[in-house]
Order: C-alpha cells, then structure tokens, then sequence
C-alpha cells in the first residue's frame, strides 16, 4: 500500500506488481481476477494525488468512520460526531464515500439539496455556516436511484470529492465509510495517506456476529497504516424512560392489546415514583464480553458505549442534532462522552459536548 505495487492478496504466483509495466500483460497474469484492472489501470505515480494534497492542506484533522458490518449505526455516529464537533465552534466537513447506500443527506436533513459548482470547485452543501456536506446523494436525480458501479468507477468519484471539493479551512473532516474493507476503503487510505489520517474510529454492536468482522476492520487499519482511535459499542442495549415506554398484553392467541394508558394511569396512582427511571434490557446478546473484550485482545481503545435509544433514531430521521435539546437523554451524554475522549479540546464553555455531560 505505502509504495503503490502492493501485490493483491488473490494474485497469482510471480504476480510483476500492479504497477509494473507488464502488470496484466505477462504470462504471469494468465486467469488472475484482477488482470483485467491491472492491464488498464495507469502506471507510475498518480498526478492526482498532488491536486489532493493541495485541497486537504487546509484540512487540520482527518477522521475515518468504519464498521465491519452494515446496520450497526456507523452513518448516525458520523452524522452526530460532525453535529457535536460543529457545535464546539469548530469549521467540520462531512465526506459521505458511502457510494451505493448513501444516508448521511437524509441524516443531515439535506435531502433534496444540489451541489453548485464555483470557480474553485464543488461547494458542499452546508447545514451550518461551520458544517458542509458532500455526498454522491445529492447527485442522483431520484433518492430512490439505484447506484450500480464497479469499483474503479466508485474510486473515480471518491477521488473527484477530494481533490475537486473545495472545502475551505477545516477543522475535522470526517469522512463516512460503507461497511467493510473493500474498494472504496483501500482508495479512501491510499489517496489521503500521504496527507496524514488522525485514525479511525470503528463502530460495532455488541454481539459477536458483529465482532467477527469488526476484527477485520481493526486487522484492515493495522495492515494499511492507520491509527485505531478506538472502537464504539452501539445499540449496547434498549434504555427508554418508563414514561415513554409501550405495553402490550398478549393473549393466549398471540393477539396483542395495547394497555399503554390503563398501565402508565397504574403507575401513577401506586408508584408515581417509577416514572422518573429509565428502562434498560439487552437487545444483542453480549454475553462474551461485547466491543470492550474484543478491544482488549486485540489492544485497541474501547471508547464507549451507546445505548439504543428511540429519540436519536428519530433525531436522525428528521435530520438534526440530538445535542440540541433533552430529547435524547440516554445516548446524548453517552456519545458525548465518547466524543471527549478524542477531542483534545472538548471542554468549550457553552457548547453541546463538555466533561459535565
């Protein structure tokens, strides 16, 4: 990866190096499944690469956002890390390289919004005078556009976003992965390395499903030269205060009748007090020792855990910051707390993440 001539893993014996003059076109080369790419791709180094580090000069900081598998949360962590950075006065963009599954618009409550080209360059689409946008969503005429590319033409657009992105001065960049370790994962590293990467933080549940492959995210960032800033427990058990929860009967059926009114009117005649507590049960089973375990073996920061929480899944549907008011009171102070860890300067007086939270 560092010199550009990494012989892929699934090569043929003798392979001459992707970048060699015969790479595709030697007898070596005969059946191997990345002929093809190796034949047509260009040789020597890439003049891209100095348009990309001109444009991330003015990047400070560069933060990866990874998971190993999909549905753990990775996309509503970068949608709310960029929210809190934002809201510590910081200038944040957000790079959304999840090509085929493109969420961060919607989390963003940007949906429906275009880019504008200027004479230097694409504009981000900006929530906040401090926090821009990119994203190949805000390029497909439909949202319900199916995105159908092979993977030299997603590296073509994820490198178009950095070196034709003018993003100004940052802060952060905080750049949203797709789930594994695949093309755009090994494009992302390649044409930022040698502008520098802070490290990633790798998002997971749980339940060792999950784990198994956030392994191989940690495996992925020690092979190519990433730091792992740590790894984010998510969805680490329902907690919901008891005002807010549902109650079911089921009869011997299975037909359910909702009682919600008859037992929260219950409650608060006999025990008014219990309205105050939060109800918490486990949805994934954690029972081997979940993200925190999993961090020790492999000698990796545990940053955290985040509880599932019903309001910043709606705070993520509407598209905006759970942050900004007491509506998420389970998982607000958790990722906030997260959030400290890494942010050297987080204790700004009056801004959304602080040490009191």
């Amino acid at each position: 990866m560092e010199n550009g001539n990494e012989i892929p893993e699934d090569a043929n014996e003798h392979c001459p190096g992707p970048q060699s003059e015969s790479a595709g076109k030697s007898d070596s080369c005969a059946g191997c499944p990345n002929q093809e790419v190796c034949a047509t791709a260009p040789k020597g180094p890439d003049p891209d690469l100095v348009a990309i580090a001109e444009r991330m000069a003015t990047v400070k900081h560069k933060i990866l956002v990874l998971s190993g598998k999909g549905g753990v949360g990775k996309s509503t962590f970068s949608a709310q890390l960029s929210f809190a950075l934002a809201g510590m006065d910081y200038q944040v963009g957000l790079l959304d390289i999840d090509i085929c599954g493109p969420s961060i618009p919607k989390m963003l409550g940007l949906e429906g919004q275009d880019i504008h080209q200027s004479n230097l360059g694409w504009s981000p689409v900006y929530v906040e005078d401090n926090l821009g946008v990119m994203s190949i969503g805000f390029m497909l005429p439909n949202p319900d556009e199916a995105v159908i590319w092979r993977g030299p033409r997603k590296n073509g657009i994820i490198k178009q976003f950095l070196k034709d992105v003018y993003w100004g001065e940052l802060d952060y960049l905080v750049v949203d992965a797709p789930p594994g370790t695949s093309d755009e994962h090994i494009s992302i590293v390649q044409f930022l390395q040698e502008t520098g990467i802070d490290g990633a933080i790798i998002v997971t549940t749980p339940q060792e499903v999950s784990l198994i492959d956030v392994r191989k995210e940690v495996s992925f960032c020690k092979k190519v030269g990433i730091p792992v800033l740590g790894v984010v427990e998510n969805m680490s058990g329902l907690q919901q205060p008891l005002a807010d929860v549902r109650f079911m009967r089921v009869t011997e059926t299975g037909e359910e009748k909702e009682e919600t009114e008859w037992a929260l009117e219950y409650i608060k005649k006999n025990a008014p007090e219990l309205l105050n507590l939060v109800a918490c049960t486990e949805v994934f089973d954690s029972s081997r020792g979940g993200a925190a375990k999993m961090c020790a073996q492999m000698g990796v920061p545990f940053l955290g855990k985040v509880p599932m929480d019903p309001q910043l899944g709606k705070a993520s549907e509407e598209g905006r910051s759970c942050f900004t008011d007491q509506k998420c009171g389970v998982s607000a102070p958790a990722l906030k707390r997260i959030i400290a860890k890494f942010v050297p300067d987080h204790k700004v007086s009056g801004t959304a993440v602080d040490n009191g939270a």
